[in-house]
């Protein structure tokens, strides 16, 4: 029988049945080869090759020209899932046209992320959509089911959800380890994700690179405890990138590659990416661990059918019939036009006193100012710009360009040292400004990481560069000709990029003091800046005496600022980050703060001219205070893509009322703030779900240029969902849409719960004068939280408040709801036990992993002393004994909450801290109490066991 007439061809046959004979038919070399990323072709069969992984967080990213939508914390400012999915609808589709000329285009896209933006200094927060788990997974649903399509049988796309799980620090992300307890496990981080892959249009996941509770994700349980359970459909994990060797390498929990190798394919890893396309190393790993018996053929078979149920999926094995394959749509008038409207429902409007909107017909001049204000900013995970709008472009298109005016506000500098002034030499300065097109885009051949260009000298004349203060010490510096100093893979310094970039950006320097001068440090390298005969270079250590410069400013840029806004009729000032610069992959935050150059750049403008806009376009929060208190008016947009320009001028002219809100808490201060690395939402009361202090703005904030009124609210249980009903209508001047929120709150909950949570919204369009009865059903598990007293989700009887309004705190209307049932039981710790990371709270503990596949315990933080709280436990008619599963060396002392002590043990396990010993204790303890456990030292306990009194 020929390939093209064997079963698996035949689509008649249902997916799984076409699989299994597929697979039947693969030698188990040819699976092995399957598991890594790049899959090689099996020509006998006439299967092609295929890879996983396609970046599409906001458009099609790597491949070149695409259209470019707003970052995806901007998607998640719009609220609007019906605008999201068509975003995702677009996105796929230019997908499939780009695979139709370019085979490296792959069709299993990785997008989108939804990790929560539990804390804003997150270096990666661009990526996610909200701190929110309803609305993270509302918004990842449509998006995903965009990407798939709505064919019954075939995807368009076929998306994987990133990261799971807990990932929200980039410093020691592959080696840091998220403490996460079941509550929060189950009410947060769990709940992104889910309701995506319930949802059906969800191929699989990506495993993130941190440990949770001491344990690499790549080799979680929870991928089958949970991900695998919540669906039918054979899910797809796909490693990320290096994560794989990362297990040996970095994190040091496996000792060897085979052992890790094998761990993460029982675990449920799919796809190993790894070691860039050589999936050599990949198959030598697990060739070697069905070797020593740690795999069975059946390990791979898992992984590889549920690769082929995707390809399958994506239409692969039926050309003819799928109907996607002629997808050609690319950049079309639709596409740019939704690009448009994303950019225009992302920007939120913070503060308003009047001054806004501006009117384009009144003749006034215009100040745009800034460091952003002609700027279109990508991040990492962006396509090409086809078109491009900096809020320069769409203010001068809206409002005349006769009429504007521009200042960047940058320093403008000459950089001295003993053999002059540093310079540029003509072919690599101006004469490269030539090579721009008419959108602004760089000759791909003036990019960073030439060599054939000249590099900087020295000499009497000098250039003067714009030196621009991205915070934290860290700057860029621009010649005259708009291309920035960059470093080549030969360390010498020219002038040749368009804009910073690059996994490690090479655009960026410090000026470091120095006796009577700087060091020039580049920070791509970490090594400084020389200046020899032969031109700069950046000096490997050991190597040439850096130079010593003397910074000398022309021009002060808050000087440029102050100037045009003085003789300007209102100001805009664009401020905010550089995607790739202080906050992205890789690197955290370290500061709610403006850049302090930033900071004084609308101060100045302020100061020259009352009626001074701030604008913030960036991938992230600040803390801006002084700006909100002082301003007429602050708006805040992500980084919109391709449209943003013209977005903001439409806002800012009232053509569209501005209506975003915004996606996570906007704090007033770094002391608002967690630890990074303090996962634990309940105990630190974060977000807004938790936070007892007064934001900056918060949770689902945004103005816009109208006024809407709330009426008639109310909340009647219908079965397993509570029908919520209310009346919006728009009392104002202006036709806008308006985001309706509705949160539930326990009046008088056993354990902590929010202050509030959301649990709906909609996003509507209402003209001046005009209403609408809106309605939601609400589950009633919405209500509830999980129960570690009983290892289950459950909604405790007691009154529910329903709240609606247009943000977490601007809450308009109210009704309560009476649940009733059995009040909650104390724990049952004579039949269950106590696991050890089921506390109630904690203090001065982390959780650990009990052993390498499963399960957990708790260990003092840093080998000191900890405590954990069980309240409620049920002793009956009283115990005699406490027998705790411990490890390592310490001390476990039990005692009732008033201080009483009931019995401790000291502990020194010998087998390292995954060899557990049962120790006992006597206890005297009858009736239901609060259990107070003390750890000290290494000691690692699991759990408690407690024997009753005889009789």
């Amino acid at each position: 029988m020929t390939a093209d007439r064997l079963p698996f061809r035949d689509p008649r046959l249902p997916f799984g049945k076409r699989v299994d004979d597929l697979l039947g038919r693969l030698t188990l070399d040819e699976r092995v080869a399957l598991l890594h990323q790049f899959a090689p072709a099996v020509d006998r069969l006439g299967v092609p090759a295929f890879r996983t992984g396609q970046e599409a967080l906001h458009g099609v990213a790597w491949m070149g020209p695409a259209t470019v939508f707003p970052q995806a914390v901007g998607l998640g400012a719009t609220w609007n899932e019906d605008l999201v999915r068509r975003v995702g609808e677009a996105v796929s589709t230019e997908v499939r046209a780009m695979r139709a000329r370019d085979e490296r285009v792959g069709l299993n896209v990785w997008a989108p992320t939804v990790n929560l933006l539990r804390n804003p200094l997150w270096g990666r927060g661009e990526e996610g959509y909200s701190e929110d788990p309803t609305l993270t997974s509302a918004i990842a649903t449509a998006y995903t089911r965009g990407l798939r399509g709505d064919h019954p049988v075939y995807w368009r796309t076929a998306p994987v959800l990133k990261h799971w799980l807990a990932h929200n620090n980039e410093t020691d992300r592959d080696t840091s380890s998220a403490s996460v307890r079941p509550r929060v496990l189950h009410e947060y981080d769990l709940r992104a994700f889910r309701t995506a892959v319930e949802a059906g249009a969800v191929a699989g996941v990506m495993p993130a690179y941190n440990l949770v509770n001491g344990r690499p994700n790549h080799v979680s349980p929870y991928l089958r405890e949970h991900l695998r359970t919540w669906t039918d459909q054979e899910l797809l994990v796909c490693s990320d990138a290096g994560a794989p060797s990362n297990l040996v390498d970095s994190e040091h929990y496996f000792d060897t590659h085979e052992e890790a190798t094998a761990a993460a394919l029982r675990a449920g890893v799919d796809s190993f990416t790894d070691h860039g396309t050589d999936g050599s190393k990949i198959t030598a790993r697990v060739r070697g661990a069905l070797d020593r018996g740690l795999l069975d053929a059946s390990d791979i078979d898992a992984a590889v059918r549920r690769q082929l149920h995707v390809r399958f999926a994506l239409g692969e094995f039926d050309p003819d019939l799928d109907p996607y394959a002629d997808t050609d749509a690319f950049d079309t008038a639709e596409h740019r036009a939704l690009a448009l409207e994303a950019a225009e429902q992302a920007v939120v409007l913070l503060t308003n006193d009047g001054l806004l909107p501006l009117d384009p017909t009144a003749g006034q001049r215009v100040a745009v100012v800034g460091p952003l204000a002609d700027e279109c900013k990508l991040d990492w995970y962006s396509g090409t710009l086809i078109h491009r709008s900096s809020p320069l472009d769409g203010i001068r298109d809206r409002f005349g360009a006769d009429r504007v005016t521009h200042a960047e506000g940058a320093d403008v500098v000459r950089l001295r040292c003993a053999a002059g002034l540093l310079r540029v030499p003509e072919a690599g300065g101006t004469a490269q400004t030539a090579a721009r097109g008419a959108e602004g885009a760089l000759d791909p051949a003036l990019l960073a990481g030439r060599t054939d260009l000249p590099p900087l000298t020295a000499d009497a004349e000098g250039t003067e560069f714009a030196l621009t203060d991205w915070g934290g010490g860290v700057l860029t510096l621009r010649a005259p000709g708009g291309l920035y100093l960059s470093v080549a893979d030969d360390r010498r310094v020219r002038a040749s990029a368009d804009q910073p970039g690059g996994w490690v950006v090479q655009e960026t320097f410090r000026l470091e003091p120095h006796g009577d001068g700087h060091l020039l440090r580049h920070i791509g390298t970490g090594g400084h800046v020389s200046v020899a005969a032969d031109g700069a270079k950046v000096a490997a250590e050991g190597e040439e005496t850096p130079t010593v410069f003397t910074v000398e400013t022309v021009r002060r840029g808050v000087d440029e600022v102050a100037a045009a806004a003085e003789a300007a009729d209102v100001v805009i000032v664009v401020a905010g980050n550089d995607p790739h610069i202080n906050g992205r992959e890789t690197e955290d935050r370290t500061t709610l703060a403006l850049p302090g150059a930033q900071d004084r750049l609308w101060r100045a403008a302020r100061a020259a001219n009352p009626r001074t806009v701030l604008v913030l376009s960036s991938s992230y929060p600040y803390a801006v205070p002084d700006a909100a208190a002082e301003l007429p008016a602050l708006l805040w947009t992500a980084h919109g893509g391709q449209a943003a320009g013209t977005a903001l001028a439409r806002v800012l002219a009232g053509d569209v009322s501005p209506a975003g809100r915004l996606p996570q808490t906007w704090y007033a201060a770094d002391a608002d703030l967690p630890d990074l690395f303090d996962y634990d939402v309940i105990g630190g009361r974060q977000t807004y779900l938790y936070f007892d202090g007064r934001p900056l703005f918060p949770f689902g904030h945004g103005l816009t240029y109208t006024t809407f009124a709330y009426a008639d609210l109310t909340a009647e249980r219908r079965g397993d969902t509570v029908h919520v009903a209310f009346t919006v209508t728009n009392t104002g001047p202006v036709a806008s849409d308006e985001v309706a929120q509705v949160y539930v709150r326990a009046v008088d909950p056993t354990v902590p719960r929010p202050h509030r949570e959301l649990v709906a919204h909609r996003r509507l369009h209402l003209a001046p004068g005009a209403g609408r009865r809106l309605e939601f059903e609400v589950p009633v598990l919405a209500m509830g939280f999980w129960d570690v007293a009983h290892g289950r989700w459950t909604v405790e009887p007691g009154t529910y408040a329903f709240l609606a309004g247009a943000s977490s705190a601007d809450l308009r209307l109210e009704t309560g709801l009476r649940v009733d049932g059995p009040p909650p039981a104390p724990r049952p710790v004579l039949e269950r036990g106590l696991a050890a990371a089921d506390y109630d709270e904690q203090r001065g503990t982390v959780i650990a992993d009990r052993a390498k596949d499963s399960g957990d315990c708790v260990i003092p933080d840093d080998g000191g002393a900890g405590e954990l709280l069980y309240r409620r436990c049920d002793l009956g008619a009283g115990v005699r004994a406490a027998t705790l599963e411990v490890s390592g060396t310490g001390t476990v002392a039990l005692a009732l909450a008033d201080g009483t002590e009931l019995g401790r043990v000291d502990a020194a396990v010998p087998g390292g801290p995954y060899a557990y010993a049962d120790l006992e204790t006597t206890v005297d303890a009858r009736g239901v109490q609060d259990l107070r456990v003390t750890l000290t030292g290494t000691v690692r306990l699991a759990g408690l066991r407690f024997a009753p009194a005889a009789g």
